[in-house]
């Protein structure tokens, strides 16, 4: 495998090879990761006009922001532990004529992130379907690694889902009842290890704002939203990061931070173009999302890097 492309391919045997769990069990300190969502190559074009299902023959736009991301990450410094990208890497649905190009073009800007932060990448409707099958996610997992997994950094417990199976898993229910008990499983090692945190990240959000709201094309369905949410609650679960409604938002289940982060990509309300900060504390998860332009030619802000220099 070439290199550039394995840098694509870490997520595999359901967990990420770029850190060794004997290695991360342990708490070392504060650290900080950066959470991106949906470049989504082809959208701009696409929703500018009205035409989201034949639109997406141009993403040059789309090109520069993501390199503008890249080289924000690059010159942060401390350098973040990995940089997540939280699904619809691209806006061609699995089948469509430009997701291989759009697909090629987003692993030549993504591949001149510094070799020392490992991407990691999260599925999203655009990339496995908004009903997907075995092929669909095979396709996904052939591209980008697999469609969940876990890994461990510095004492802190993560959790990749591949949220479309809680969406619509009609084609493919097997791959649904694979995922929950792999979760379970997950669960029970995290409560015997006695991580200090544990953070989740997919693509669909489980709330917008609130636990109870009406089911929406951007959160997931009441029922299978409230069992997740118990679940994770129970599980002492402290925040779940995702995209795909192209706008921040977010909200709290008993202690459960829903954070739902806005594009790198097309904007659908009046956020900016961004990524979010995310320090992780002894006690806490903090987070900020800043525009591409104030990330690259700022920084971080001194608040959050003072909280990273405490307790080392």
């Amino acid at each position: 495998m070439a290199a550039a492309e394995s840098v694509f391919l870490r997520a595999r045997g359901r967990t990420l090879t770029a850190f060794r769990p004997d290695a991360e069990y342990q708490w070392k300190g504060p650290f900080y990761f950066i959470q991106g969502a949906d470049p989504q190559f082809g959208l701009i074009k696409a929703w500018a006009q009205g035409d989201t299902n034949n639109g997406d023959d141009e993403w040059g736009e789309e090109i520069k922001l993501t390199e503008q991301a890249v080289q924000a990450v690059n010159k942060l410094n401390p350098k973040p532990k990995f940089f997540v990208l939280c699904g619809d890497l691209v806006h061609g649905m699995p089948g469509t004529r430009w997701k291989k190009n759009q697909e090629q073009d987003l692993k030549n800007v993504l591949k001149n992130t510094d070799q020392d932060i490992p991407l990691v990448f999260v599925s999203g409707n655009h990339d496995i379907g908004n009903t997907p099958s075995r092929e669909t996610i095979d396709d996904y997992c052939q591209n980008w690694g697999d469609d969940y997994f876990s890994f461990w950094v510095g004492g802190v417990f993560f959790l990749v889902l591949n949220s479309q199976l809680y969406f619509d898993s009609s084609k493919c229910p097997e791959l649904r009842q694979a995922q929950d008990a792999w979760l379970d499983e997950q669960l029970a090692v995290a409560a015997k290890q006695k991580c200090k945190h544990i953070i989740v990240f997919q693509h669909i959000p489980l709330f917008l704002s609130q636990p109870d709201e009406d089911d929406d094309y951007f959160n997931l369905e009441k029922s299978v939203r409230q069992q997740i949410m118990e679940k994770f609650h129970k599980a002492g679960i402290r925040a779940v990061f995702s995209g795909h409604y192209h706008r921040n938002a977010g909200g709290s289940y008993k202690g459960l931070e829903m954070v739902v982060s806005s594009a790198i990509g097309c904007q659908l309300g009046k956020d900016t173009h961004g990524l979010r900060v995310v320090v992780v504390t002894e006690e806490k998860v903090v987070h900020r999302y800043y525009s591409l332009t104030d990330l690259g030619s700022r920084g971080i802000e001194k608040e959050l890097l003072d909280m990273l220099a405490k307790q080392k």
